[in-house]
């Protein structure tokens, strides 16, 4: 469904699960000067409260930068409860890259023109902020180096001898570099409709791209939620299903008020969702062609390696993430590249969707390999919380823009 297929590692996987508990996936963001954001609140089993810096704004700048730690938060309701303390806008907050809920992550941010008095007595169960700086310039989407795993997989049903041995022989594989797939996080959490909403937002179907949105259902839903989208799909009645949907779905709620207002006005009705999360349509429909891509490449036999047609980023082969200014390889990797837009039926243009600009990318191209760094195996240990199973901890960096279950499918493989 999300295009992730093929495996580059041969060595047998360990099996088990990720993300169980909370403190089992791990974030820390690198910084561009090659600095991490380290975990330093959530370390424990109880939030730790860590001595502030709050320095003076002696030179009188606009933004500060503060480090963000969180506890199982997805980063935009991170910023909503940061900001609705404030009382100001959430544009005012800029950060370098989104974090997975589940799990504990650290990463900058910056804040434009704070109330520096008011933000030293914010104070979350959830959120640490700390180790403030005064800066010249906000810091927006790609502004890192890349991020630090640690993540523990359970439940892993072999002895300790084979995890070692599969983990680091796998290890070996992925120095040799691995298909770099956009993971499936990039499409959408459980209902993993991302990227079709993408394309129907690229085709003008704006009804059709709202309606999925709101009506598209998962086994993993709650029966709340579920109904509320099986009613919405049946009945197309926005007025009833401000009733249905539960109060916490507060994205779909505010789509859906809007459409009681303007019941056409579907591109407005998306314009209620926060900037970023309206770029990731666009974005998810762009990476699930970039699987496809490298899917084909593989089939062909032609796999992650540089043949004559390539275009060449850092000396790695690169696939595209269509737009409407999109260059396309030549030879046989173009070939692959169109194929896979012909099979979408989308050309180029498409992606200029005028009626809706923040949808619209003029596209750029992507490594297709991925090396990850510091590959390290830091325990095997029994599962404390399931009898007779084991567990493994694993960390490594990765480059911006890449995945954390990309390098994690290949370990486990299941």
């Amino acid at each position: 469904m999300t295009g992730i297929k093929n495996y580059s590692t041969f060595s047998p996987g360990i099996g088990g699960r990720i993300k169980k508990r909370i403190d089992d996936f791990k974030v820390e963001e690198i910084s561009p000067d090659g600095k991490v954001c380290e975990i330093r609140a959530f370390a424990g089993i109880e939030k730790k409260e860590l001595e502030k810096q709050w320095p003076e704004n002696s030179e009188e700048r606009e933004h500060l930068v503060l480090e963000l730690e969180k506890f199982n938060l997805d980063l935009n309701d991170a910023i909503r409860r940061i900001t609705r303390f404030l009382g100001v806008s959430r544009k005012r907050i800029g950060f370098a890259g989104m974090k997975d809920k589940r799990g504990i992550t650290c990463q900058r941010i910056s804040v434009w023109t704070p109330d520096y008095g008011k933000l030293k007595e914010f104070n979350s169960r959830y959120i640490d902020l700390r180790f403030g700086s005064w800066a010249d310039e906000r810091i927006d989407l790609g502004m890192l180096k890349g991020n630090k795993f640690e993540v523990t997989v359970r439940e892993i049903g072999l002895s300790e001898k084979e995890v070692r041995e599969r983990i680091e022989q796998c290890f070996k594989e992925m120095k040799g570099g691995i298909a770099n797939y956009f993971g499936e996080q990039r499409f959408g959490g459980i209902r993993q409709i991302t990227h079709l909403v993408g394309k129907q937002l690229v085709e003008r179907d704006f009804e059709g791209a709202i309606m999925l949105y709101l009506t598209a259902t998962s086994p993993g839903e709650e029966e709340s939620i579920k109904n509320a989208r099986i009613q919405l799909a049946e009945t197309k009645n926005f007025s009833e299903a401000t009733k249905a949907f539960p109060v916490k779905y507060r994205y779909e709620r505010s789509m859906i008020h809007h459409l009681c207002k303007y019941p056409k006005d579907f591109v407005g009705a998306f314009k209620k969702l926060p900037k970023q999360l309206r770029y990731m349509f666009t974005h998810a429909y762009q990476s699930y062609l970039f699987n496809k891509i490298i899917n084909k490449r593989i089939e062909a036999g032609i796999g992650l390696k540089e043949i004559e047609g390539d275009i060449l980023e850092g000396g790695i082969p690169t696939a595209a993430l269509f737009g409407f200014e999109s260059e396309l390889a030549s030879g046989k990797p173009g070939e692959i590249e169109r194929e896979a837009l012909a099979e979408e039926g989308i050309e180029l243009k498409e992606f200029q969707v005028k009626e809706f600009s923040e949808v619209s990318s003029k596209g750029t191209r992507k490594q297709i390999a991925l090396f990850p760094e510091k590959l390290e195996l830091k325990a095997v240990e029994e599962d404390e919380f399931t009898e007779g199973k084991l567990k493994a901890m694993v960390s490594f960096y990765l480059g911006k823009g890449n995945y954390a279950t990309t390098v994690l499918r290949e370990i486990m493989k299941n």
